[in-house]
C-alpha cells in the first residue's frame, strides 16, 4: 500500500507540475485533449454560465460573468496548491512517514500532510522534522518546488493582466468610431461622413496588429477569453466580429487602397477567430442569418447615403456571402460557448456611445446647453 501511495503521489505531482508548465510557461497552444486546467474550466464554466443565463437583468448577468475569469484563475491556483501538498504527503507516507513528531506522537498521514503543507509554503515551523536521509531529500525538494511554484504564479498575474489591458485598449477606442455596441455600418458610415477613408485604412492596420496580438496572447492563455470587457455592451468577440464585418463589406463592395488593408486585417482576424475556436474545441455552428438579403440591401443603401462609394453587382454579393461564411459560424460557436452576444450589422436609430453616458444620464449638445438632466444610463449606473 505504501509503495502504491508513493506511485500515486508521484503521478499527481508530475501531472500538476506539467499542467502548470503548459498553462503558465509554454507559449503555444496545447492540443492534448485531457488536461487538468481545461478540465477544471469546463467543469466550472458550464454551471456558472447556466446560472448566469437564468438572470433576467442584463447588467446583473454581465456582472456575474465578469467574476468568473478572476475567480476561476484563483481557484485553479488553489487546486494546484492542494494537489501538490497532497501529492508530497502521499510520498512521505509511502516512504514510511519518517518524521520526528514529538516524543508522545506516532507519525500518521495527518502528520505527513501537515509536514507537506508547512514545507511547501516554506513556513519552517520546526515542530515536525524529517528523520531519514530520504525524508530530508524529499523535504528539501518540496521546499524548492513550493518556492519556485509560488514565484511562477505571482509572476503569471502581471503577464495575464497586461495582455488583458492591451486587449481592452482598442476595444475602448472602437466606441467613438463604431458605437456602443459596435457595428460595421456605424464604423464605415462615420469614416465616410468625415471623408476620412484613408484613416480607416490606417485604423484597420492597427486592428491587424491587435488581432495578431490577440491570437498570440489568447492562444497561450485561453483563460483571457473568459475575462469580460469593461462595459456590458462591449466584448473582444463583438469587436473582432465587427472588424471582420467591416472588412468583408470593404473587400466585396469597394475599390481602392483601403481594400488591400481590409484583406490583410480580415486574414489575421479570421485566423485568430478560428484558432481560438479550436482551443475551445468549438466547431463552426450554423447560425441564424445575421444579414438576410433584404437587410443587406438596406445596409448598402445606408452606406451609400452616408457617403461611401460602393460597387454593386451579383458577383460582389456572392463574394460578400462567401466571406461571411468564412468567419460567422466560428464567431457564433464561440459566442454560444462564452455567452457573448454577437454584434448587429445595424445600430439603433440614434446610437449613443459610452463616452456620452454616465450614471446621471446621457449627454448631448442639446442637453448640455439646456441644463436639463437626462435619464440615467443603465450601462454606467
Amino acid at each position: 500500500m505504501r509503495a502504491l501511495g508513493t506511485l500515486i503521489g508521484s503521478l499527481i505531482l508530475c501531472t500538476i507540475l506539467w499542467d502548470a508548465f503548459e498553462t503558465v510557461i509554454l507559449p503555444r497552444r496545447v492540443t492534448r485533449r485531457i488536461r487538468l486546467a481545461s478540465t477544471f474550466f469546463r467543469a466550472t464554466w458550464f454551471p456558472w454560465r447556466a446560472a448566469a443565463l437564468r438572470m433576467r437583468s442584463t447588467k446583473r448577468r454581465e456582472a456575474y460573468f465578469s467574476y468568473y475569469g478572476p475567480l476561476s484563475l484563483l481557484s485553479l491556483f488553489v487546486v494546484w496548491f492542494i494537489g501538490l501538498v497532497f501529492a508530497f504527503a502521499l510520498v512521505h507516507w509511502g516512504i514510511g512517514s519518517a518524521l520526528n513528531a514529538g516524543p508522545n506522537e506516532t507519525p500518521s498521514f495527518e502528520t505527513d500532510l501537515y509536514m507537506s503543507g508547512t514545507t511547501f509554503f516554506t513556513l519552517g515551523l520546526g515542530d515536525v522534522t524529517p528523520r531519514t536521509p530520504l525524508a530530508r531529500v524529499l523535504t528539501v525538494t518540496e521546499a524548492g518546488v513550493g518556492f519556485g511554484f509560488l514565484a511562477i504564479v505571482i509572476s503569471y498575474l502581471p503577464v495575464l493582466y497586461g495582455a488583458f489591458s492591451r486587449r481592452e485598449v482598442n476595444i475602448s477606442l472602437l466606441d467613438a468610431r463604431a458605437g456602443s455596441p459596435p457595428s460595421a455600418l456605424e464604423l464605415l458610415r462615420r469614416h465616410a461622413q468625415a471623408n476620412n477613408l484613408k484613416q480607416l485604412g490606417q485604423y484597420l492596420r492597427g486592428w491587424e496588429s491587435w488581432a495578431a496580438e490577440l491570437m498570440e496572447s489568447h492562444l497561450s492563455y485561453p483563460l483571457l477569453c473568459y475575462f469580460r470587457s469593461l462595459h456590458n455592451n462591449q466584448s473582444w468577440l463583438a469587436a473582432l466580429t465587427t472588424v471582420l464585418d467591416a472588412c468583408a463589406l470593404i473587400m466585396a463592395y469597394t475599390e481602392g487602397e483601403c481594400r488591400w488593408q481590409a484583406r490583410l486585417t480580415f486574414a489575421i482576424s479570421r485566423h485568430a477567430l478560428v484558432d481560438l475556436a479550436q482551443v475551445f474545441r468549438v466547431p463552426p455552428s450554423p447560425a441564424a442569418d445575421r444579414l438576410p438579403p433584404r437587410d443587406r440591401d438596406h445596409l448598402l443603401e445606408l452606406l451609400v447615403a452616408g457617403g461611401l462609394r460602393l460597387v454593386r453587382s451579383d458577383q460582389a454579393d456572392e463574394k460578400f456571402e462567401l466571406l461571411r461564411k468564412m468567419y460567422e459560424p466560428f464567431a457564433y460557436g464561440l459566442g454560444q460557448r462564452l455567452a457573448i452576444t454577437l454584434p448587429s450589422w445595424f445600430t439603433a436609430a440614434e446610437p449613443v456611445d459610452n463616452w456620452r453616458t454616465s450614471a446621471w444620464g446621457r449627454s448631448s449638445p442639446e442637453l448640455i446647453t439646456s441644463g436639463h438632466p437626462a435619464p440615467p444610463d443603465e450601462e454606467h449606473s
